[in-house]
C-alpha cells in the first residue's frame, strides 16, 4: 500500500496493490501542479480523506472533472472525473508527489501529452527517483 499527504498533513490518500506506472502530464493543469498521477477508481483501490477543497476543470464549457486539494497549504491531493465510465465507475488519481520518496522511488514514468494530442508519449526510461535527484 502506498500513502501520501499534503503538506500539513489534513489531505490524505492511500492507494492498495501496485500503482503499475506513473503519470506526467503536460496539459494546462498538471505542468502548473507539478503532479505525477496513479489512477484507480473511486472507492477501490483509492481513497481520500480530510477536509478538501475542490476546484472544476471544464473543458469547452462542461465540467469535466474536480482537482482535490488542501484549504489550508493549498497541496493538491487528487483528482476525480465528474462523469462515471460504462460500468458506473469514477476515475480517480493521486498525487504521488505527496508520498514519501523511498516509497515510490522506483515507480517507472509514463509521459502524456495533455496538452496538445491527448496521447501518450514514448517512454524516456526514467523513474519517480530521476525527477526529484
Amino acid at each position: 500500500m502506498l500513502d501520501g499527504s499534503c503538506h500539513c498533513g489534513n489531505g490524505k490518500w492511500t492507494l492498495k496493490g501496485h500503482p503499475g506506472s506513473i503519470s506526467a502530464c503536460n496539459c494546462t493543469l498538471c505542468h502548473r501542479y507539478g503532479t505525477l498521477w496513479a489512477y484507480d477508481y473511486e472507492g477501490e483501490r483509492i481513497a481520500v480523506s480530510g477536509e478538501l477543497t475542490a476546484y472544476t476543470r471544464a473543458d469547452e464549457g462542461s465540467p469535466t472533472l474536480e482537482i482535490l486539494f488542501c484549504p489550508t497549504c493549498a497541496g493538491v491531493v487528487a483528482w476525480r472525473s465528474l462523469h462515471l465510465d460504462d460500468r458506473g465507475r469514477r476515475r480517480i488519481a493521486v498525487n504521488l508527489r505527496l508520498a514519501a520518496l523511498e516509497q515510490v522511488a522506483n515507480l517507472p514514468i509514463d509521459h502524456f501529452d495533455g496538452l496538445a494530442t491527448f496521447e501518450d508519449l514514448p517512454s524516456d526510461g526514467r523513474c519517480v527517483r530521476d525527477l526529484w535527484a
